[in-house]
This record gives structure tokens, sequence and C-alpha cells, in this order.
């Protein structure tokens, strides 16, 4: 069967969208960048033309897309200290390939409309979001300090100094070492006096947020 006019097409397509999905991703330093956006984009857009063109259960081939995205998104997510990070770049990835598959099946105008939705996501409302991590964040802190030069009390009266919200729920002690885990909820601007407090006395051994 010689190659389609429309295919060419949509190939096009899908490079110029999975291109706009991860120029916003590559700006951003994220694991998942231009290329491998563009990547996802067109294969996902091949694999729809395939399916639909030659294959006897098209649904089969659109259901291993979505599994084998699930193995590349889990690439991306990373453990840093206590933190994860990468789940944006992970469900961008997943949408990614969900576009490709609106163009592989024709759906131009439903694939361009979930683009420009996602690039508001990731440009307009990360904004957004900043302002309210600014204003309330939750941050879980790993505090050591030597058990017989500090001691649980003093730290926790300046927290309600602070005037922050925070809950301890892990506690532990190696060799002369205490080590406890908080769950801290408060504005960035208290939450950065604590974490001026903690780097300056010098009782306290270390701490990651």
């Amino acid at each position: 069967m010689l190659i389609q006019p429309e295919h060419i097409f949509q190939i096009l397509v899908a490079f110029f969208v999975g291109g706009l999905l991860g120029l916003e991703r590559e700006y951003h330093s994220k694991p998942a960048g231009f290329r491998t956006m563009i990547l996802i984009c067109i294969g996902s857009c091949l694999f729809t033309i395939l399916s639909t063109t030659f294959a006897t259960n098209p649904d089969r081939i659109a259901s291993n897309i979505v599994t084998g995205i699930g193995f590349i998104g889990a690439g991306v997510v990373f453990k840093e200290g206590i933190t994860v990070r990468g789940i944006t770049s992970a469900a961008t990835i997943w949408i990614a390939a969900s576009i490709g598959m609106c163009i592989g099946l024709k759906l131009y105008i439903l694939a361009v409309f979930v683009a420009v939705l996602v690039l508001i996501v990731l440009i307009i409302l990360s904004k957004l979001e900043e302002t309210f991590d600014n204003l309330h964040q939750v941050k879980q802190y790993k505090i050591r300090f030597k058990a017989d030069e500090y001691s649980l009390e003093e730290l926790e009266i300046e927290f309600k100094k602070t005037d922050i919200h925070f809950v301890r729920y892990k506690i532990s002690k190696q060799h002369d070492e205490v080590i406890v885990d908080y769950k801290i909820e408060a504005a960035q601007s208290k939450r950065e006096k604590i974490n001026f407090y903690l780097i300056n006395n010098k009782n306290i051994i270390g701490f990651d947020v």
C-alpha cells in the first residue's frame, strides 16, 4: 500500500503539537523535554494510523500504547530525599500520547484543543499554583540533632513561636543522634523562618525537606 498524503500530514501535525509540549518542558529543564515529547506524540500517532489501517483489532494496539507510555512515564518519576519529583512530566508524557492518538484518528480539532488546554495548565496554572504554595505549603522535614545537646521540646517550642501547624509522625535514635520526621503546614514566609532557625542553630546537625 502506498503512503497516503494524509498520513504524512498527520505525522507532521503530531510533530508540531509534540514540539509545543516539549518546548514548555525543555524551558523548565524537565526530564522529558523537546525531543522526547515529539517522539512520543509521533509514535502514538503512527501506531494509531497502523492500527486503524491494517489491524483487525485496533482496540488492542491502542490499549498497548497506553501500557507502553506508562513505562516511559515511570522512568521520569524519581525520589529526591523525601520528595517525589517528575509526576507532572509523567502526566505530560501520558497526555502527549493521547494527543498523538487523536491525530492518528483524524480528530485534529480535538487534538489541538487538548494541546492548548495542556499548555494553559503547564504555563498559566503553574503560576497560580506557585501563588497558592506561597500562601500554604505542606512539607516533610527530617531533622537530626544530638540527644544530649538539644531536645524535642526546644524544637517544638520554636515551631509554636513561628505559629505553624506541625505533626510529628516518626522519631528514631541512632547512637547519640535523634532523627525526627515532621509534616509542617505553613506559608512560605513562616517556613523560611523555620529554615533560618534550623540552619543557624548549632545544635541541629542537619535537616532535609
